[in-house]
C-alpha cells in the first residue's frame, strides 16, 4: 500500500480522513540489475519493444547493485510528471517512458471505474525520485534496473494486483532488459509471436533458492557512457550483419533449451560453456555490424585471458565470463570456488575498490595463476571490482526519496 501524508490526519491503515487538496501518496522500492547469460540483441518491433530473439538472465543482489526509486503523486502537484535519477533531471517524454507511464496509468484508472471510493490517482501528477549505487550506461544493464524499479514502484503506488510477470510486460516497453528484472533467480525473456507482444515477458526459470550458490564478480573497466547505445547498436546489427539471422533463430533458440537444463540440474560447467560461447557469439555479431561495433577492449580481453588462466589453474571450468553491450567483465562462478577464482583477481587487484565489503575480506588470494601482460592490463585498466551473487527480485522498501511534503530528499 503507498505511504499516504496528510496535514490532516489519517486512519490506521495511512488511507485520508478528509480530502482537502494537499495528500502525498508514496511507494518505494529497490530493483536489481541482471546480466544475461543469454544476449537479447534486435527488435523485431522497436514500437513496442519485441525481440528477435528469446533471452536468459541471472538477477543480482540488491546488497550491491540496485536502483532505489520512489514514487509519489498527489493533487497539489503541478504538471508535468518529473524524474529525478542520481539527484538531476530526466526527460519523461520520450516514447519508451510513456509507454510505461500511460500503461500503469490505465490500470489504475480501470481500478478506480470499478471502485468509485478509491482515491483518483490515476489522474495526479506524478513526481519520481531514484538513485544507483552503481555507473549508469557503462555496460551493467542500469536501463534493466531503472525501468524494473520505476514500473515497480509506481505499480505499488497505484495497488495493481498485476502479478510481475504481468507487470513484465510495462517495463519491456521501457527497456526490454527490465522485464527481467522484475523476477528474482534465474529469469526468461520469452521472445513471443504474438504481434501484439502480449506473449512476450519475463518467466521464472528457477527462483534464487534453486541455486544459491552462483557468484559473480563484475570487473569495472569503464564508467563512461558506451559510444554506441544499445538500442542504436542492435538495430543497426539487425539491418547489416549477415550473420545476425542465424544466431537469432538457430545459434540462441538451441543455447536456451542448453542453459535452462544446465540451470535445472545445477550444472556448472556446461552453464559456463553456454554462458561463454554466447559471450562470443553477441559480440562476434556486434563486430559482424557495419560499420562494426566495438564494445570490448584490451582490458576486457585481458579478463578473458584471466578467466581461462584461472580454469586451466583448475584443471577444469571454474568460472565463466560474459560482457554485455559494455567493457565490464562478469565473471561467474559458485561460492566453492570463491578463492581458486575471485582469489586469481584479488592477488592483481587487491588494491582496487570493492574488495573491503564482507564478502571481498573473505576472500583468500591465490598466487601465480595472472601473470604477464595479462596481469598489467588488468591492473592498469580496471577501475574496481564489484563481488556479488544471485538475488532477488524488487523490493518494497520505507525509506522514500520524496518527503512527506513532496519534496525530493537531497
Amino acid at each position: 500500500m503507498p505511504f499516504i501524508v496528510s496535514k490532516t490526519a489519517t486512519n490506521r491503515r495511512n488511507e485520508p480522513i478528509e480530502m482537502n487538496g494537499d495528500h502525498v501518496y508514496r511507494a518505494s522500492t529497490t530493483a536489481p540489475v541482471n546480466i544475461a547469460v543469454i544476449k537479447y540483441w534486435g527488435k523485431r518491433d522497436p514500437r513496442l519493444n519485441l525481440p528477435t530473439n528469446s533471452s536468459l538472465s541471472v538477477t543480482l543482489s540488491q546488497s550491491d547493485l540496485r536502483t532505489h526509486t520512489t514514487a509519489s503523486c498527489s493533487p497539489s502537484y503541478s504538471p508535468p510528471d518529473t524524474l529525478l535519477l542520481n539527484a538531476q533531471p530526466q526527460p519523461l517524454s520520450d516514447a519508451r517512458s510513456q509507454a510505461c507511464l500511460t500503461s500503469l496509468r490505465a490500470l489504475r484508472s480501470a481500478l478506480e471505474s470499478s471502485d468509485p471510493s478509491l482515491p483518483p490517482l490515476s489522474s495526479y501528477p506524478l513526481r519520481l525520485s531514484s538513485a544507483n549505487n552503481f555507473p549508469t550506461a557503462a555496460g551493467l544493464a542500469s536501463s534493466a534496473a531503472g525501468f524494473a524499479a520505476l514500473v515497480r514502484a509506481i505499480a505499488d503506488l497505484y495497488q495493481l494486483p498485476q502479478s510481475p510477470t504481468e507487470l513484465s510486460l510495462v517495463a519491456r516497453q521501457g527497456s526490454g532488459s527490465a522485464c527481467r528484472s522484475l523476477l528474482g533467480g534465474y529469469v526468461a525473456w520469452d521472445q513471443g509471436t504474438l504481434l501484439d507482444g502480449t506473449d512476450s515477458k519475463a518467466r521464472l526459470v528457477a527462483p534464487r533458492s534453486h541455486w544459491p550458490e552462483m557468484r559473480a564478480l563484475i570487473l569495472v573497466v569503464s564508467a563512461e557512457k558506451k559510444g554506441v547505445s544499445s538500442t542504436t547498436g542492435m538495430q543497426t546489427t539487425v539491418q547489416t550483419s549477415p550473420m545476425f539471422q542465424t544466431r537469432a533463430t538457430q545459434v540462441v533458440p538451441r543455447a536456451m533449451r542448453e542453459m535452462e537444463t544446465a540451470i535445472a540440474g545445477k550444472d556448472f560447467p556446461a552453464f559456463a560453456k553456454i554462458t561463454m560461447r554466447e559471450s562470443n557469439s553477441f559480440h562476434a555479431t556486434c563486430l559482424d555490424t557495419d560499420p562494426p561495433i566495438f564494445y570490448l577492449n584490451d582490458v576486457s580481453r585481458a579478463a578473458i585471458k584471466g578467466v581461462e588462466a584461472v580454469n586451466e589453474k583448475a584443471g577444469r571450468i571454474a568460472a565463466a565470463y560474459t560482457f554485455d553491450a559494455g567493457p565490464n567483465c562478469v565473471v561467474y562462478y559458485l561460492e566453492e570456488d570463491r578463492d581458486v577464482v575471485a582469489g586469481a583477481f584479488k592477488t592483481v587487484l587487491g588494491e582496487k575498490e570493492g574488495w573491503m565489503g564482507e564478502q571481498g575480506k573473505a576472500v583468500k588470494g591465490a598466487e601465480g595463476v595472472l601473470q604477464g601482460k595479462v596481469m598489467e592490463t588488468l591492473r592498469d585498466g580496471v577501475s574496481r571490482v564489484i563481488l556479488t551473487s544471485v538475488g532477488e527480485g524488487p523490493i518494497s522498501v520505507e525509506d522514500h526519496l520524496i518527503d512527506e511534503k513532496g519534496e525530493v530528499v537531497v
